[in-house]
């Protein structure tokens, strides 16, 4: 995503738990597109006070934040009740108490700035309750989904903008040893999709539209004996 909005001009304000790979990224992009600026700066979105700090320091440092892109998150879990109850807290403090730092720490500046578009990845996992090890994961991104309509509500007659993306399977290195997934596309044209919908400032959208949009559609309509089928 770095790569794709640094190609259309964008200044990039990029933060994770260790810089190694960050820095080495800035240096690639400020190279390749010497017009930007790159920010890096560690961050563990765990350390809520750490938000707001870094958040602050990256709008004193560039002049203002712009849009800020909420998508830090884990993927572990266990079925509930079989004794993991510390991986499944972590999944959910992470997925959900962590972004609701950064939406507070990103609107904050919005409400300043009164402008500035808020971006909340959220999962096609969001649509229904799912089983067995994503069950909490799926649980924080309908909770963040919803935390982001509240959010949009509360916005709307502002030029803050809010949106929700719901990511389908786009390989990662989340999920790099997943095999049996004929649905996932690769690393780049799926992000591709969430920056086309994300540029557009849209509301809501699912990523890749195909197959996705369909399939949040039937997700949210067909029983749950069905829905669970699919995950």
């Amino acid at each position: 995503m770095a790569r794709q909005f640094a190609a259309l001009g964008r200044n990039l304000a990029l933060a994770a738990r260790r810089t190694d790979r960050l820095d080495e990224l800035k240096a690639e992009l400020t190279s390749t597109y010497p017009g930007i600026t790159v920010a890096v700066k560690a961050l563990d979105v765990n350390d809520h006070d750490a938000v707001f700090r870094v958040f602050g320091e990256f709008r004193e440092e560039l002049g203002s934040l712009d849009r800020v892109v909420v998508n830090a998150g884990l993927g572990k879990g266990q079925p509930i009740g079989t004794g993991y109850f510390h991986a499944n807290k972590q999944t959910a403090e992470t997925n959900f108490v962590s972004a609701l730092a950064q939406c507070e720490a990103a609107v904050e500046a919005f409400r300043a700035q009164q402008d500035g578009h808020l971006v909340v990845i959220s999962s096609m996992s969001a649509m229904r309750g799912m089983r067995g090890n994503i069950t909490t994961y799926a649980a924080t991104k309908a909770g963040i989904a919803t935390l982001a309509e509240g959010i949009r509500s509360d916005l709307m007659r502002t030029r803050i903008k809010v949106s929700t993306i719901y990511p389908g399977y786009i390989r990662s290195e989340m999920n790099e040893r997943v095999e049996k997934a004929p649905l996932m596309v690769d690393t780049i044209p799926g992000v591709r999709s969430m920056v086309k919908a994300i540029e557009r400032e849209v509301a809501e959208a699912c990523t890749p539209s195909w197959p996705w949009t369909p399939l949040g559609f039937a997700m949210r309509t067909l029983p749950l004996k069905l829905v669970r089928k699919l995950a």
